[in-house]
């Protein structure tokens, strides 16, 4: 498993993502962007724009999955790497707490600045900002015991012109965004970003209904491999048949067995499973584009 993380921890294409429903930090770099590797028990990688962490341990399990693609997508493709609940468990704060130096942050010069829990509410991650800014602080300190989101204060209004760093983590995991955060009505920055979304957020759900997390399990990072048609960017490329194949294998190795199943299935009608019929569908669409492609 470390092997294999490790490996797409230095892949471009490769995007991890912490964090939970309504309130994600992802990171991923560039071709050719300068990028320092961690490899061992712990894997990471960080550029001057974001990080991620890992730490490998035994406990961790892996299931591979794949989702009817949106808005001219024809799939997704993930992998959400598990702990038992019990050890998956975080505060699930609700309101803005002050939590001290981070000193477990990525990179060094970082392990002074004051980690601020902005109280989202996940069971298994905590959502914060990171600032050593006097003024950011401060406002932070005064939205202490509120909630983030509440009419007393202004300090969501303010995130966008102050830009702290946001740090998504897990007991086991992290992802930091350095880049700013682009207001209200802009545009998305390339590379590692948030998304926090009131809407999503209150329903404090762990993960999205399309990922399948075992019973008395909770994700607590996700790695989503190199797609056969599209970059980690979100730029369209033409159909890639070893990604392809690449992720065929993740799921053999860890999806679930009704899904195969139904991937395999000459007709939806011998499938009598949701995910056997989600993976039949998902084999069709698969096929139409290998047939285009001739792969």
């Amino acid at each position: 498993m470390r092997e294999l993380l490790s490996a797409y921890a230095r892949d471009p294409d490769a995007t991890w993502v912490c964090g939970g429903f309504g309130a994600l930090a992802e990171f991923h770099f560039d071709e050719g962007e300068e990028v320092s590797f961690t490899d061992g028990a712990t894997i990471g990688a960080a550029t001057a724009r974001g990080a991620f962490r890992l730490d490998c341990v035994p406990e961790l399990r892996a299931v591979a999955y794949e989702t009817m693609g949106k808005k001219g997508k024809y799939w997704g493709q993930g992998l959400v790497l598990c702990l038992p609940e019990k050890q998956a468990y975080t505060d699930a704060r609700t309101v803005v707490t002050e939590l001290g130096a981070d000193i477990e942050a990525i990179r060094p010069g970082d392990r002074s600045a004051i980690l601020f829990d902005l109280g989202i509410g996940k069971s298994q991650s905590d959502i914060c900002v990171r600032t050593a800014d006097p003024r950011t602080i401060d406002l932070l300190r005064g939205a202490c015991g509120k909630s983030f989101f509440g009419h007393g204060h202004d300090v969501a209004v303010q995130m966008p012109a102050l830009s702290p760093h946001r740090v998504f983590r897990s007991k086991v995991a992290r992802v930091e965004v350095y880049q700013p955060i682009p207001p209200p009505d802009g545009k998305t920055p390339d590379g590692p970003h948030t998304h926090v979304r009131l809407n999503l957020v209150k329903h404090r759900r762990s993960h999205a209904a399309t990922v399948p997390v075992p019973q008395g399990w909770l994700p607590v990072l996700w790695l989503f491999p190199p797609h056969p048609l599209q970059r980690a960017s979100g730029a369209a490329t033409p159909f890639d048949a070893g990604r392809y194949q690449a992720f065929q294998d993740l799921l053999r190795r860890f999806g679930d067995t009704d899904a195969l199943v139904g991937k395999s299935a000459a007709s939806e009608a011998d499938v009598s499973t949701r995910a056997g019929r989600l993976g039949f569908r998902i084999a069709q669409r698969q096929s139409q584009v290998r047939q285009q492609y001739g792969a």
